[in-house]
Parts: structure tokens; C-alpha cells; sequence
């Protein structure tokens, strides 16, 4: 988890440095459909390797985006949601999506 001390003055930046690598956003998108299984994340995420599927979602759990919940069964079940400041990321990832599809068109008329 990012300290309070050590988040940038800029919001920009601070967003940036919470969900700002490769990954982080496409896992929030798949997140926002509904809870996901570990395997159902990476089997939607062509190319992630276990390791940093891990990483990353400790690190979302970490700042406080994501929330784990381990369900007592065998075999145990783990799954993943967005937390009430998860759900909040809902509009910025709506943005994006927009924006990537205007772009894309835009680009296809070239």
C-alpha cells in the first residue's frame, strides 16, 4: 500500500501510481462485471504470468480497490471484488473504454 506520506501532491498522479502498469486497469475491468476467481483472471488476461496476476492483485487489495474473499471449502475458493473505493474506479474505466473505441474508429478512418 501506497503511504499517505509518499502520494504524489497531483491526483493525476496519484491515480497514475495506483493504477497505472499494464495490467491494474484490465483487471479492474473484468473486476467491474462481477467477482472473479483467480483463474477466471488469468484465463481473461492473455499473456499475465501467475506471479504477476499475484502481485497485482495484492497490490489492489493493498491499496484498498479490490477486496479477497477466501470461502471455507475444499478445495478453497478465493475471490475477488471491488471494495467501495474499487467501485468508485467504475466511471474512470468507462472513460477509457470510451475513448479507446473513439480512437479506435477515428484511427480506422485513416
Amino acid at each position: 500500500m501506497i503511504s499517505k506520506k509518499d502520494l504524489p501532491l497531483c491526483p493525476v498522479a496519484t491515480t497514475v501510481d495506483l493504477i497505472g502498469n499494464k495490467w491494474k486497469p484490465l483487471i479492474l475491468r473484468d473486476i467491474l462485471a462481477g467477482p472473479k476467481r483467480f483463474g477466471e483472471l488469468q484465463k481473461s488476461l492473455q499473456g499475465i504470468s501467475q506471479k504477476v496476476l499475484t502481485d497485482n492483485l495484492r497490490d489492489l487489495e493493498d491499496d484498498g480497490i479490490l477486496t479477497r474473499t477466501v470461502y471455507p471449502e475444499v478445495p478453497p475458493r478465493v475471490e475477488y471484488s471491488l471494495s467501495d473505493l474499487g467501485e468508485a474506479m467504475r466511471p474512470i474505466i468507462a472513460a477509457m473504454e470510451s475513448w479507446g473505441k473513439k480512437y479506435k474508429e477515428i484511427t480506422a478512418k485513416k
